[in-house]
């Protein structure tokens, strides 16, 4: 530089002006103009290079603050992972000893169950025996009651013959009273015939005769009526011995009966000791359902967190890919620069100056790639060089509770939000994703309801994510949502009307001129100053 800037020094005034119609004094102005063009370029060429490298220190910087932090965020959310699947396992563990132990004691408490109903059901064949018999002794009783009414009523015929009997009795007395009052008076009257003559003897052995027929008759009737007595006797007998049978059968049966009472009071405390088992295992059936319950809860809140985790971890991996990208591509630019640069030096066989980085900016919040495409340029050949720049713009809105919260632009999941403090029930709503002509649609089942504040993410069949309802939900018929430059999500509600939609642009830009040929135009400067020199 200063061996090219010695011959351009200024000159006065006068040799100027002497000078002026000097070709080799124009060219000379010439060279010393284009030198210092040449310079400010340079300068600022410089100045933008060691912007760009403080920026990309700055962004190296944030790198690997943000690899120190992802580290430290992926390793505390390791350990309390670790932590919670460590309490859920130990918890899981527990309720199976817990559960162990309760299908034991179900199983005694089956076995006992059983026992009882064994017992139940030999006392009810007992107590089936014991009616058998019960219906047995009534149809004796019956039988004995009605023989009895039977001999009853024999019984009372006999009493009346007995009576007849002795009313008959009765008038034989009195005949043989009257005989016998009659007889006296004949002995009276034989007493006092007798002495009369032998002449009346054979009428008193007439008489005696007589009176000895009607004598022996009486014995007969008397015999007859000892007989009657003694048959009426046996009557008797055989009455109390049948009363005697009725009140053994009385006894029999209401032995019976009370055996068939304490069998019932027995069978009602076994039912009542079944009925209370029963109801323990109905206890305990419901306490095991509860646990399962609160098992189920506690691994469903588990999964929650373990995918909420995941989402987070995920959030962290893409904004880690995206940084890795940005540093990526500076990374290449940079090398291409300098493989230029050295190339370059390498040709003009210049001696090797400070090395210098070319850095490309990408903003967070479009998240816009910056690529150059160009050729070498040498000398007195002018070449414009591109750049094309790549913007993605989001515009939403939401008419209702549910918001679409964010759209892939690999395609792989599209999310939503509820932004209300209600549950919000999505049976019938249908979810559109449109890409230029192309469209396809998702709808949600009638059961399907978003909780408060909650967020649902539905992947594509490809996304390499498993299903985790309500929060993570799988389109199985569809491979990707699809990408394109014109991304538009509409969310329709069961009556088919708009309630939330949102959309994503692709904007690419390309510019010429020297401000992004920078890079290229030093090696022209110094190219020049080479050939000034």
């Amino acid at each position: 530089m200063a061996a090219a800037a010695a011959p351009l020094s200024p000159q006065p005034r006068g040799a100027a002006g002497s000078a002026a119609l000097s070709p080799t004094r124009i060219s000379r102005l010439q060279e010393k103009e284009e030198l210092r063009q040449l310079n400010d370029r340079l300068a600022v060429y410089i100045d933008k290079v060691r912007s760009l490298e403080t920026e990309n220190s700055a962004l190296q910087r944030r790198v690997s603050e943000r690899e120190q932090v992802c580290g430290r965020e992926i390793s505390g959310l390791k350990e309390l992972f670790e932590t919670e699947l460590a309490d859920a396992r130990k918890t899981l563990d527990d309720t199976a000893r817990e559960r162990a132990k309760l299908q034991i004691e179900l199983g005694k408490l089956r076995a006992e169950h059983e026992q009882v109903l064994s017992s139940y059901a030999k006392k009810d064949s007992d107590l089936n025996a014991a009616q058998v018999k019960l219906r047995e002794f009534e149809a004796a009783l019956n039988a004995k009651e009605a023989a009895l009414a039977t001999a009853l009523g024999d019984k009372r015929s006999q009493e009346e013959e007995l009576e007849d009997l002795r009313d008959q009795i009765v008038q034989n007395m009195n005949a043989n009273l009257e005989l016998e009052v009659c007889c006296q008076n004949l002995r009276k009257d034989v007493l006092l015939y007798i002495r009369a003559g032998e002449r009346n003897l054979c009428i008193l052995m007439s008489y005696m005769v007589l009176f000895r027929d009607s004598f022996f008759l009486l014995i007969k009737d008397a015999l007859k009526l000892m007989s009657c007595l003694l048959q009426l006797e046996n009557i008797r007998q055989s009455s109390e011995m049948h009363s005697c049978t009725a009140n053994t059968v009385r006894e029999e049966l209401h032995e019976s009966r009370m055996r068939i009472e304490t069998l019932s009071s027995h069978i009602a405390d076994i039912q009542k000791e079944s009925r209370a088992w029963q109801d323990r295992v109905h206890e305990l059936e419901d306490a095991l359902s509860k646990e399962r319950e609160n098992c189920r809860k506690i691994l469903a809140e588990n999964e929650r967190e373990v995918a909420e985790m995941r989402n987070q971890m995920q959030q962290q991996f893409s904004d880690y890919e995206q940084l890795l990208d940005v540093k990526l591509a500076l990374d290449m630019e940079i090398s291409a620069y300098r493989k230029l640069l050295e190339s370059e030096e390498e040709r003009l066989r210049l001696s090797p100056g400070p090395s210098s980085r070319v850095t490309v900016s990408r903003a967070s919040s479009s998240r816009s790639v910056r690529t150059t495409r160009g050729k070498r340029k040498r000398i007195d050949v002018e070449e414009s060089e591109a750049s094309s720049s790549v913007s993605i713009s989001h515009s939403a809105s939401a008419t209702g509770n549910i918001s679409v919260e964010e759209i892939d632009v690999d395609g792989k999941f599209i999310r939503l939000k509820n932004t209300s403090e209600q549950d919000q029930p999505m049976g019938g709503w249908e979810m559109i994703r449109k890409i230029g002509d192309t469209s396809a649609s998702y709808r949600y089942t009638s059961r399907y309801v978003l909780k408060a504040g909650q967020t649902v993410t539905i992947w594509a069949a490809n996304a390499g994510v498993t299903a985790s309802p309500p929060t993570d939900l799988i389109w199985k018929n569809q491979n990707s949502w699809g990408t394109g430059e014109d991304v538009k999500v509409v969310l329709k509600n069961s009556q088919g009307e708009e309630v939330a939609q949102r959309s994503t642009v692709f904007k690419t830009t390309v510019n010429e001129g020297e401000e992004e040929e920078e890079g290229e135009e030093v090696l022209e400067d110094v190219i020049h100053q080479q050939v000034s020199c």
